[in-house]
């Protein structure tokens, strides 16, 4: 029976595969809209409940069923992406893929799917696996057939790595930031000596004369320009970040001990932090790395400015170039690899002037926009329930934020009652309501995530278009 002729069923067009042993496809369901992986032929493996009109073999979109599916089409497998110019799209709901491959097949860069950290995954109370099924049946839906990545953003301790390494990421995120010493920024040259002392010099393999000795007297070549370092900028940048490139050494033999064999890449990332990463400081960060065996594709610095969430970048565009031009030349003297942009959505005022000066050695790293577009829909399709999201997000802010680096003022947000309903779209257009909202989400979704996710799979087009146009304007500056 042909798939089109079934009537409780839909099929998307996209995920029909054809191969000798079988035909899949995903299908929805008319009255319910609940998804399957519909099987004409061979359905070994997999666990389901056989149509009984069509020989069709129904399988509920499981852990299981995945990873079968997996094994059979070997491109639903996210897989290492190399240095070609990439984004990450986070995806709190694990609805938003078949967006995000609509937005990445316009723009053609490297796209990594599936991508959560560790406290993301604690305040939507999803795991490694579900984040990277769910991406994987977004995937599915689309067919797209191309490479894609699946990142463990933001592990800060070696516990966290296991449950990302068995669910088959190929894309890990050090965070090393709780090792940065901020305070050596400023610090009296006598507390700098003594960090610097103070720092583990057996897990560094050095000592305070041999860093000298590689540093001190010496000027590095970075093609346009040179750079060098006096005792004070050596010894801030080492007491600064002496222990997190130790950190996140560590980090990175645990994760090469974990995966053995398999293929895998390393960003290293200390965005999170409170002062910017100065160039020296990224050559001496980058230097160790290197010396000491860790093999990375990209790399975050604290850059200057403010990367605050779901907004646009907060600083003097001048500096920015200037600071992004020293920074691009040290990632391509001393790898080349790829400068990550955390926090990077909505910074749509930089981006042609890091698409300019990466030479497309850039990976833009975005997630929680994703969640701010589906609330977009939500003010689109049901008023009351995006009124009731609101108010509670304006009682959570004062908490949520905690961990954020944002500067929304509730005052600026106006309260639901305010508002009519064709001006609820407006909010997400505000500064202060755009984060307001953003970092309120796992609270929003304790609260109303049943009602949330009903409304975004019922009407799930409007959802797919609202992320394609949104990304198409993240990504159209990186084209090359």
């Amino acid at each position: 029976m042909h798939l089109k002729q079934l009537t409780d069923w839909t099929f998307y067009p996209r995920s029909v595969v054809e191969t000798d042993a079988a035909t899949y496809s995903l299908a929805r369901s008319v009255p319910r809209g609940d998804k399957r992986l519909a099987i004409l032929g061979d359905a070994t493996g997999f666990a389901g409940t056989p149509h009984e009109q069509s020989g069709l073999w129904l399988c509920p979109r499981t852990a299981a069923n995945a990873a079968m599916l997996r094994a059979r089409l070997p491109w639903l497998r996210p897989v290492p992406l190399g240095k070609r110019t990439s984004a990450g799209f986070g995806d709190r709901l694990g609805l938003a893929t078949p967006g995000h491959v609509r937005a990445v097949r316009q723009a053609g860069l490297a796209p990594i799917f599936a991508q959560q950290s560790v406290r993301e995954n604690a305040r939507t109370g999803r795991t490694p696996q579900q984040v990277l099924d769910d991406a994987m049946w977004g995937v599915f839906q689309e067919g797209w057939r191309d490479r894609w990545g699946a990142d463990a953003d933001h592990l800060k301790t070696p516990e966290n790595v296991a449950a990302f390494v068995a669910a088959g990421y190929t894309f890990y995120t050090i965070d090393p930031g709780d090792h940065v010493d901020n305070a050596a920024h400023t610090a009296p040259s006598a507390e700098v000596e003594a960090k610097v002392q103070a720092l583990p010099w057996d897990a560094l393999q050095d000592t305070a004369r041999d860093m000298e000795r590689r540093y001190l007297g010496r000027s590095f070549d970075l093609a346009d320009s040179m750079l060098s370092f006096d005792q004070e900028a050596l010894w801030r940048a080492a007491a600064k970040y002496g222990q997190a490139v130790a950190h996140a050494v560590r980090m990175y033999r645990c994760l090469a001990g974990q995966l053995a064999e398999r293929s895998f890449e390393l960003e290293v990332s200390i965005d999170e932090t409170e002062t910017p990463t100065s160039p020296q400081e990224h050559f001496y960060i980058a230097s160790e790395l290197k010396r000491l065996g860790v093999s990375w594709v990209s790399l975050a610095p604290r850059y200057i400015g403010r990367f605050e969430k779901g907004v646009d970048y907060i600083g003097d565009l001048v500096q920015f170039e200037a600071e992004l031009t020293k920074h691009a030349a040290i990632a391509r003297a001393l790898g080349p690899y790829k400068l990550s942009i955390h926090s990077g959505s909505d910074k749509f005022s930089i981006y042609p002037i890091i698409a300019r000066l990466s030479d497309g050695l850039v990976h833009l790293k975005t997630a929680g926009t994703s969640y701010l577009e589906a609330l977009r829909a939500v003010a689109k399709l049901d008023a009351s329930l995006f009124r009731e999201i609101l108010a509670f997000s304006r009682q959570r802010y004062d908490t949520d934020r905690a961990t954020y680096h944002v500067s929304a003022q509730l005052a600026n947000v106006p309260a639901p009652d305010a508002l009519s309903d064709a001006g609820l779209c407006g909010l997400l257009e505000q500064f202060d309501a755009r984060q307001v909202l953003h970092v309120t989400y796992g609270s929003v979704l304790d609260r109303f995530g049943e009602r949330l996710l009903a409304t975004l799979r019922e009407h799930e087009d409007v959802y797919y278009t609202l992320l394609e146009a949104h990304f198409q304007r993240h990504l159209s500056p990186f084209l090359r």
